[in-house]
């Protein structure tokens, strides 16, 4: 079996090609020449682009665009791609065609018995993330699992549990947090560099708000039943699979769960909360989606409290399209912003800027908060697999960032304000709420097909 997720943007392409390519806006100069240095102890990335996955044999199981391009990425870190797998025979094709030597495989149990198989890439949608995954670790494979890592909350408390059990190396497809602009911010803001944070405002793109779309025939050469998995069987429509899946409930929560799990991350990165969370949310759609059409809102508003008191919105801005592009260049950007009681800070792919320019330059001293040294994501993913130490960003960080993005989601959906209990991983007082940690799952697609809980 292979799922395919092909909602990967020409510039999110170009930004898993470049990732150390920031430069600061408004004439501020890249931020590598600003003398911010590597963590004690760590040695920054070298001009030549290092082969950590050299040695190293790795199978694809989803080869639409973001599984394409993470795959790419590994075999420029030095690995081999051994295996592909994917439900539709023209994503196959197309893989195997690229990678000549690979075996192509319908099912990624198949793939998943290959002993040559060091390691996987799941580039699925998301509703199959946690299964492939979890099946991945209880074959003795290692896994970078694109994100967000999972469906539902209830996914990644499993999915944590697995992998303690199986002591594999994940690591979740959050790129941002092998950027030097990103971490630059955040270990800013751990320094108090602002001074006390305040709040953070992130905007991500809004979602697509199109339909009323028509049933049709499943097209030849797509297993629709093995792309539906564990969720509800439905008439085939084309926009409900590939590259717009992610505008379905039944799959994702849409730009939610899409550029939220990106930038939620850092958000959550750079307050320390990456293994905790918020303690209240609420959140509303704030258009009406079309009768027929998708699903998802395009458009919300979510406000995170944080038990410090620090607050953090999360809204769409229409200034940017659903894959990143600019519609309207006086618009607001994606991004994120802190601020704190002595200035601000303001990063997103290919810029950072800051109230004080000075900020940027500051030179870490040896008794301050410095953070996990990354700047090849894919790389760290390989090294890691070689060294068994944890990633940049493990199961658990990416089951957080998830669950994040998930609260966001369940927020929006019931329309009110809810408790939430980081510790305990549970709404406080609001059974209703809870059930939405989980979803019911098409048999024969639940956990027992992996090997049970």
């Amino acid at each position: 079996l292979v799922m395919s997720n092909q909602s990967v943007s020409g510039s999110r392409r170009r930004f898993l090609r470049g990732a150390a390519g920031v430069v600061a806006a408004a004439g501020v100069a890249p931020v590598w020449s600003l003398g911010q240095d590597a963590p004690k102890g760590q040695v920054a990335a070298p001009a030549k682009v290092p082969t950590p996955g050299e040695g190293l044999s790795v199978g694809l199981i989803g080869c639409g665009g973001q599984g394409t391009g993470d795959a790419t990425n590994a075999v420029r870190a030095g690995a081999r791609i051994v295996a592909v797998c994917d439900v539709d025979e023209g994503h196959l094709a197309g893989a195997k065609k690229r990678w000549p030597e690979a075996e192509g495989f319908s099912d990624f149990r198949k793939l998943l018995d290959q002993k040559n198989v060091d390691a996987v890439i799941c580039g699925t949608p998301d509703h199959w993330h946690t299964l492939v995954s979890m099946a991945a670790m209880r074959a003795g494979k290692d896994v970078y699992c694109e994100k967000p890592l999972t469906l539902t909350i209830d996914e990644g408390k499993h999915l944590v549990r697995v992998q303690k059990e199986t002591k594999r190396v994940l690591q979740t497809g959050t790129q941002q947090r092998s950027t030097v602009g990103f971490r630059l911010a955040c270990e800013l803001v751990r320094n108090n560099r602002i001074g006390t944070l305040k709040n953070i405002e992130v905007f991500v793109p809004a979602g697509r708000r199109e339909g009323p779309f028509k049933a049709s025939e499943v097209p030849p050469g797509f297993d629709y039943e093995m792309w539906l998995g564990q969720t509800p069987k439905v008439e085939y429509v084309k926009e409900r699979t590939h590259q717009t899946f992610r505008y379905w409930w039944e799959y994702a929560a849409g730009t939610i769960t899409d550029w939220g799990a990106h930038h939620n991350d850092i958000a959550l990165w750079a307050t320390g909360y990456d293994r905790s969370g918020p303690v209240a949310v609420e959140g509303k759609a704030t258009v009406e989606m079309i009768p027929g059409g998708f699903t998802t809102p395009s458009e919300y508003e979510i406000l995170y409290t944080y038990e410090n008191g620090v607050t953090h919105r999360c809204r769409t801005t229409t200034a940017d399209a659903w894959n990143g592009s600019v519609l309207d260049p006086k618009g607001q950007r994606h991004g994120v912003r802190f601020e704190g009681s002595d200035g601000w800070i303001w990063v997103t792919r290919g810029t950072i800027t800051a109230s004080d320019r000075e900020l940027l330059k500051y030179k870490f001293k040896e008794d301050d908060k410095r953070l996990y040294f990354s700047n090849d994501h894919m790389g760290n993913f390989l090294e890691c697999v070689k060294s068994r130490k944890a990633p940049i960003c493990d199961v658990e960080i990416g089951h957080r960032s998830a669950t994040m993005c998930h609260l966001g989601g369940i927020a929006v959906r019931l329309g009110r304000k809810l408790q939430w209990n980081p510790k305990e991983e549970t709404f406080v007082g609001d059974e209703e709420a809870n059930r939405w940690q989980s979803r019911e799952m098409r048999q024969p697609w639940d956990y027992s097909a992996v090997g049970g809980v």
